[in-house]
């Protein structure tokens, strides 16, 4: 898509709000979370049947500022439990684009699977596989769970977004200042493996901020959410209401946003419980 300055401009004023690694302010008038100090809370929030089998192929798509690498701690773990493991690479030049690179990795298993998205990937698995029959499941790691119709910019404050949070470059694409990535996105991670994750971070394109989510897949299958309860780039509060809204066995951690980076154990087993239908 091109844009001349002025809409850049806006969109870039936009993009301040990107759900995946910066401060939301939701516009659901939510309340705060009940409790702060949960630790590995599992919940069962619906009381949908559980998978009758075990799920071998599990696809994992990484958020906004990040890539295929941050899951390198939780992958070893899935599979010395068997399975078969595919991280994708988002080009983040489209949320049509990213799409159908999940789609792509779905055909290429070509059976049964669990979808994992973090943050800005949990837009991208709910449009992925809806209609789906070979997508048994969905696992949102502090992750966007949108409904139909809806974009990034409908539930996001702008106002109160720091101003040098993000750099722009030529190109409309969207970088997360380094100097914030540590305290930002991932507080709980050692500094030098954050300045990594911050060195190898893939820019977005701004215009992905306003493209519409088509239908949700969470509306047809079962989903798991994990809850960052430290998370200074998604309020916590607003992964609660996205982990009530689909219907989600709910799992709490007090981490920050990159709890795929700082808890791999917990996450590696939210998803293998996906996988066996464990919904309790």
């Amino acid at each position: 898509m091109h844009f001349n300055k002025k809409k850049s401009l806006g969109l870039f004023c936009l993009v301040l709000a990107f759900i995946a690694s910066i401060v939301f302010i939701a516009n659901f008038n939510l309340a705060n979370a009940q409790n702060k100090t949960i630790l590995l809370d599992v919940e069962s929030t619906n009381n949908n049947n559980n998978i009758s089998t075990d799920i071998n192929n599990i696809i994992l798509v990484h958020g906004a500022f990040s890539d295929g690498s941050a899951w390198s701690q939780v992958i070893p773990i899935l599979e010395k439990a068997g399975h078969k493991v595919i991280a994708v690479q988002l080009p983040e030049n489209s949320l049509s684009d990213d799409v159908a690179t999940v789609k792509r990795a779905i055909d290429f298993v070509n059976g049964p699977s669990i979808l994992v998205g973090h943050s800005y990937g949990g837009l991208v698995i709910s449009n992925a596989a809806y209609n789906n029959p070979n997508v048994k499941g969905l696992v949102y790691i502090a992750a966007l769970a949108l409904q139909d119709g809806q974009s990034y910019s409908d539930i996001v404050d702008v106002k109160k977004i720091p101003k040098d949070l993000f750099i722009a470059d030529k190109g409309g694409f969207i970088y997360l200042n380094s100097t914030k990535f540590h305290d930002t996105f991932a507080q709980d991670v050692n500094l030098s493996q954050a300045n990594i994750m911050a060195a190898v971070q893939k820019p977005i394109n701004q215009s992905i901020l306003v493209e519409k989510s088509g239908p949700p897949a969470w509306k047809q299958i079962p989903s798991w959410y994990q809850i960052s309860e430290n998370d200074r780039s998604i309020p916590p509060s607003l992964q609660h209401f996205f982990a009530k809204q689909i219907n989600a066995t709910t799992l709490s951690i007090p981490s920050s946003h990159a709890s795929l980076v700082s808890h791999p154990n917990e996450i590696a087993q939210l998803i293998l419980n996906a996988t066996k239908g464990i919904r309790n």
